[in-house]
């Protein structure tokens, strides 16, 4: 289970990519309103997108917003992406805050320190981008279509002031739209709209859906889940899912899940529930937090549903595993013998940090980092082609105990210190003895 990547299709349809924007409002009701609003209908253009979201930021953009947001992600949509590019750079220096404003609303609320006051220095501090993506939520597909346009921004191949400043405006406004406190979580099945099973297929950013018979090896049987967090503006496109295997032990490899041909258990008698994929759906959504969210509400769902359940983990991959041991060993074609491979991998997952002080692999860090604990580590758990790419074919159990969650965060973030079951202690340890003989030897 992991979010090492994730994938963002959009769902903006074809025929709506292909139409012309310049030719479908000449002459029509909007192309009439541009007028009114003082814009001319231009191409496709850096030109054309920054007319339109400053008619959007100006008193005349007030009454017609929802019309002109369209007419917008319209052009936006037919820019070729060096446009986009440009214009997304662009915007957040063209309409700075207002710095007279905020200097009368500061010497108001000096003054008076009223709530009218108080409001003022509100307004006045608001960010002109901030209102643009808010104007621009108005339109139809508005969501959608602006999360298609934070995955432009983090694609854009130079990261400027002013993208970054823009992005930090996309990203704020995400954050209070897309609030777990909103969003809706639904257990996906068989039985589900063929849309979204199709986009299930599409998303799934860890162990890759081999068609639908594959699909419905994943969602169908008794013994398994799927849930997902949805968005009441993205119905059927899932925001973030995760796939659930319910066992009698913890699994040490990946095919002991998704085996063509595997016993089923039965869910009454299961004493474990794996969560062995989590897929963000939206790439526009980066950085935004679902993840920790999604596992702590399911973990409630299946303890109402199945309260004979005992252990909550993982079987995750470890994707930053094989990079680190090339840079550590100077030889990243040749792959360890098992046991030296469990050891090395320990020491990566307890010991290994990034140049800000975070735990190095992204999977471990999203797991540690919710206050999971590191049980075990297993070799030849992952043969695929990308299992033994990234991780020589490694993977790991986290366990979430809600008892310990807390105190396994504090220490982490308070102490720097990995949360680590008494048998990757050991493989730790074992790893540094081992480490030390040779040490002398060659000494």
């Amino acid at each position: 289970m992991d979010m090492p990547r994730s994938r963002q299709t959009r769902e903006i349809s074809e025929p709506q990519r292909r139409r012309n924007p310049l030719a479908r409002v000449m002459g029509s009701s909007l192309g009439r309103l541009l007028g009114r609003v003082g814009i001319a209908p231009r191409q496709a253009s850096t030109e054309g997108l920054l007319d339109l979201a400053s008619a959007l930021l100006s008193r005349r953009g007030r009454a017609s917003g929802p019309a002109l947001a369209s007419a917008f992600f319209d052009l936006y949509e037919e820019s070729d992406p060096a446009a986009r590019y440009a214009f997304l750079g662009q915007i957040h220096d063209l309409h700075p805050r207002d710095a007279e404003a905020i200097d009368k609303a500061i010497s108001r609320w000096n003054e008076k320190r009223d709530e009218a006051s108080a409001q003022a220095l509100n307004d006045a501090s608001e960010s002109p981008s901030q209102r643009l993506i808010q104007m621009l939520n108005l339109a139809p597909q508005g969501t959608q279509r602006l999360l298609a346009m934070r995955e432009d921004l983090l694609n854009a191949p130079e990261k400027t002031h002013g993208l970054k400043a823009f992005d930090k405006e996309l990203e704020a406004a995400f954050t209070a739209w897309f609030n777990a406190g909103f969003l809706e979580l639904r257990r996906i099945g068989w039985d589900s709209p063929a849309r979204l099973l199709e986009r299930i297929i599409r998303y799934e950013a860890v162990h890759e859906i081999d068609g639908w018979e594959d699909l419905r090896r994943r969602v169908e049987p008794v013994d398994r889940r799927c849930y997902g967090f949805f968005h009441p503006q993205m119905e059927d496109d899932p925001l973030i899912f995760v796939e659930v295997a319910l066992t009698n032990d913890l699994p040490s490899g990946i095919g002991q899940i998704i085996a063509e041909k595997r016993k089923t258990t039965d869910p009454r008698k299961a004493s474990c529930a794996i969560f062995y994929s989590i897929s963000n759906c939206q790439n526009g959504l980066r950085g935004i937090p679902f993840g920790n969210y999604l596992i702590k509400r399911v973990v409630g769902l299946l303890q109402e549903e199945l309260p004979q359940l005992k252990t909550f983990a993982t079987l995750s991959p470890v994707p930053g595993f094989a990079k680190w041991l090339a840079r550590e060993s100077g030889d990243g074609a040749k792959t360890p013998p098992e046991k030296q491979l469990r050891h090395l991998a320990a020491r990566y997952l307890t010991t290994a940090r990034s140049s800000s002080g975070q735990v190095l692999d992204p999977v471990a860090r999203f797991h540690l980092g919710n206050g999971a604990r590191l049980e075990a580590v297993h070799a030849n758990a992952d043969l695929s082609d990308n299992g033994r790419r990234q991780s020589h074919g490694v993977m790991v159990n986290y366990v979430y105990n809600l008892e310990e969650i807390e105190a396994n965060h504090f220490a982490l973030s308070e102490l720097g210190t990995v949360a680590a079951s008494k048998s990757v202690q050991a493989l730790v340890e074992d790893g540094r003895a081992k480490d030390g003989k040779k040490s002398k030897r060659a000494a």
